[in-house]
């Protein structure tokens, strides 16, 4: 059994730096092209040689081990239709975030209720939970003021944001969105801890 979890792991690596080589490789010569607009065969070749040399120099930082993951990863190997999909909705968010914010801005009460909201939501890969913590501060109104593993603390101007991150009851919007990008289903992984008052 234990000889089989190597080798599974072995193989798991194997195809992490195989991907991580080939995609990486190809867009930085592909880059090169389009920047150099040159297409001799010694500038091709220099414009090669470079991408794979800055592929080799990035390895460590791009290969993620098994103890941050579970197993070895590619930060490169990422569910990239879902992302694509999921950047329009999170551009409309940010526009309705942005007509919210200026009606309190202009306001003549200027009615601000801030609150520290404190969720836990499991996403095992680590870019997902850097898009999460992104996605939230991109959105005006609410900030990620820290992310520890899976626990977010979001500071909220009012009390409406709250809704799209933690709800008193079921799952935030912005929260079940990346986990659907990233394979998680809705409401798994969840569990809102804390509201904390921070009101003016």
């Amino acid at each position: 059994m234990a000889e089989k979890n190597t080798a599974d792991a072995s193989q798991n690596r194997t195809r992490a730096e195989i991907f991580h080589f080939v995609f990486l490789t190809l867009a930085l010569f592909i880059f090169w092209v389009v920047l150099s607009g040159k297409m001799e065969v010694k500038y091709l070749v220099i414009g090669f040689v470079t991408a794979v040399a800055v592929t080799v120099l990035t390895r460590p930082l791009l290969i993620l081990p098994p103890e941050r993951t579970g197993s070895w990863l590619s930060l490169w190997d990422l569910p990239w239709f879902r992302i694509i999909a999921y950047v329009p909705w999170l551009i409309y968010q940010i526009m309705v975030a942005n007509v919210q914010m200026a009606w309190i801005i202009l306001h003549p009460k200027l009615p601000v209720d801030p609150q520290i909201v404190t969720f836990h939501k499991r996403i095992p890969h680590p870019v997902g939970r850097f898009a999460l913590a992104n996605s939230i501060t991109l959105t005006p109104g609410t900030i990620t003021v820290s992310v520890d593993e899976h626990d977010y603390t979001i500071h909220c101007v009012q009390s409406v944001f709250v809704g799209g991150v933690a709800p008193e009851e079921g799952e935030g919007t912005m929260p079940a969105q990346v986990g659907a990008v990233f394979g998680i289903p809705r409401g798994v992984g969840l569990d809102r801890q804390e509201t904390t008052d921070k009101g003016l």
